[in-house]
C-alpha cells in the first residue's frame, strides 16, 4: 500500500503543479495536457498487460519487480524535476508510466498467492487504500509546493 500511496502521490504532484510547471518550461496547455495524461497513461496502460502477464508466472519475483519498477519510476520523477524543454520531460513521463506500470499487476499477483481466499477482498481493499491516500497527499504536497 505505501508503494502505491507512492505511485498516485506523484500523479497529483504534476497535476498541482501544471500550471507552474508550464510557466517555467513555457508550455502550451496542450503540452501540458500530454504530458499530464497521453505521456504517462499511454505507456501506464499498454506495459500493464505484459507486466502483468509477467507477474502472474510461478518463478516471478513479485517483490523484486515492485522494487524495481519503485526504483525506475522515483529515478524517472528525479529526471523531471531536471528537464529543461517538453520533450525532456515528456520522455521522464514516459518513463515514470513505464516504472508505475509494474506495480498494481505485480501486487495483485502477490496478494493472491499469499493472502488466504476469504481475506483476500480485505487484502485488496488495503492495498487500494493507496489511491485516497496518495491522491490526498500529493495534492497537499503539492498545494504547499506551490
Amino acid at each position: 500500500m505505501i508503494v502505491y500511496v507512492l505511485n498516485f502521490l506523484d500523479r497529483q504532484i504534476v497535476n498541482i503543479l501544471a500550471e507552474p510547471i508550464s510557466r517555467d518550461l513555457g508550455l502550451s496547455d496542450t503540452q501540458i495536457g500530454l504530458l499530464t495524461g497521453l505521456a504517462f497513461a499511454l505507456f501506464y496502460t499498454l506495459l500493464g498487460i505484459p507486466i502483468a502477464r509477467y507477474a502472474d508466472n510461478s518463478g516471478t519475483n513479485r517483490v523484486g519487480l515492485i522494487s524495481i519498477s519503485l526504483a525506475v519510476w522515483s529515478a524517472m520523477t528525479a529526471l523531471c524535476g531536471l528537464a529543461q524543454n517538453f520533450a525532456q520531460l515528456a520522455l521522464a513521463r514516459v518513463g515514470v508510466g513505464v516504472g508505475e506500470a509494474g506495480c498494481t499487476p505485480a501486487a495483485h499477483s502477490l496478494i493472491t498467492d499469499s493472502v488466504p481466499a476469504e481475506k483476500r477482498s480485505s487484502a485488496i481493499a488495503f492495498y487500494g487504500l493507496g489511491i485516497p491516500i496518495g491522491s490526498l497527499l500529493g495534492l497537499v504536497i503539492g498545494g504547499v509546493l506551490n
